[in-house]
């Protein structure tokens, strides 16, 4: 039975709620996601999350990593939210921070993914808010 507390999306043939918790990191490691960088990378991961539909359900920004959970839709592949985020953040920040086109690009091929149920959201919204990340 559905919880009516919880507001579930609905597509033409689907009723449901799913989330995924994305890390990744910038190439190198490099501790470059700090200051005005930081901030400006929120911002533009909450626009294109904003744009999908998408909704960021927490975010926290790392001085090398990033980790977000966001609640979509039954019809996007979680490669397709990863490449949205990190295609224009890179794009954007690098044209905005020229010191971070030393770097061979901005991130990382590769990333972290876990879907999440219902009891599992909460304890990684917890996670990513616990400051223990800065």
């Amino acid at each position: 039975m559905r919880d009516e507390s919880i507001n579930y999306r609905h597509g033409n043939h689907s009723v449901g709620l799913a989330h995924v918790h994305l890390v990744w990191i910038p190439k190198r490691r490099k501790k470059v996601l700090v200051g005005n960088v930081k901030m400006r990378l929120a911002a533009i991961l909450n626009e294109v999350a904003l744009e999908n539909d998408w909704l960021v359900k927490a975010l926290e920004i790392a001085p090398d990593h990033v980790h977000i959970l966001v609640e979509h839709g039954s019809q996007v592949a979680i490669h397709q939210i990863v490449k949205a985020m990190k295609g224009r953040s890179s794009r954007r920040i690098r044209q905005e921070f020229p010191h971070l086109c030393k770097l061979p690009s901005l991130w990382t091929r590769s990333y972290y993914y876990e879907a999440t149920g219902k009891v599992s959201t909460a304890k990684v919204t917890a996670y990513i808010n616990d400051p223990h990340h800065s």
